[in-house]
C-alpha cells in the first residue's frame, strides 16, 4: 500500500453487478443517487491523498472518530489499515484509551476488541504480504 496512495485499491470489495464497493452502504446509494456516490468517491479520495498527518497517524484519527461514534465496522478497518502501516497494539488500545474523556469510558471499552479484532487481521495481511 503507497502511503500517500489510495486506500481503495487495499481493502476487501464487494461486487453488485459490474460495479465494486468497498463500504456496506454504497450499493444502495449508488443506486438511489449515483451522483452523490462518485462525488463521496472523490472527496475521500481527496481526503486519502493528504500528506500529513502521517498515514499511520491519519488511520488513528479516523478510528478515534469511529469509536466516538460508536461505529464497529469503522473502528474494525481503521484499526486494521493503521496496523497495516505500521501501528503497535500500543498505539492502537492506547488511541481508543484517550477518547474516554470526551466520549466516556463505555464507548472505548466496546471498541477495544472491535480494534484488537482489525489490529490483528492487519497484522496478519504484513505478515502474509498482502492486504486483509
Amino acid at each position: 500500500m503507497n502511503s500517500e496512495g489510495d486506500r481503495r485499491q487495499s481493502v476487501p470489495t464487494s461486487r453488485t453487478g459490474d460495479d465494486e464497493y468497498v463500504f456496506p452502504f454504497e450499493p444502495a446509494l449508488h443506486a438511489v443517487a449515483p451522483g452523490v456516490h462518485a462525488a463521496q468517491n472523490a472527496w475521500l479520495s481527496q481526503i486519502d491523498s493528504l500528506r500529513a498527518p502521517d498515514r499511520k497517524t491519519h488511520e488513528l484519527i479516523r478510528m478515534v472518530c469511529t469509536v466516538a461514534l460508536r461505529n464497529r465496522q469503522g473502528v474494525t478497518r481503521h484499526a486494521r489499515l493503521a496496523a497495516e502501516v505500521g501501528a503497535t497494539w500500543e498505539e492502537v488500545a492506547g488511541s481508543v484509551v484517550l477518547t474516554e474523556p470526551a466520549f466516556g469510558l463505555l464507548g472505548a471499552v466496546e471498541a477495544l476488541p472491535w480494534a484488537r479484532q482489525g489490529w490483528e487481521r492487519g497484522r496478519a495481511a504484513v505478515e502474509h504480504g498482502g492486504s486483509g
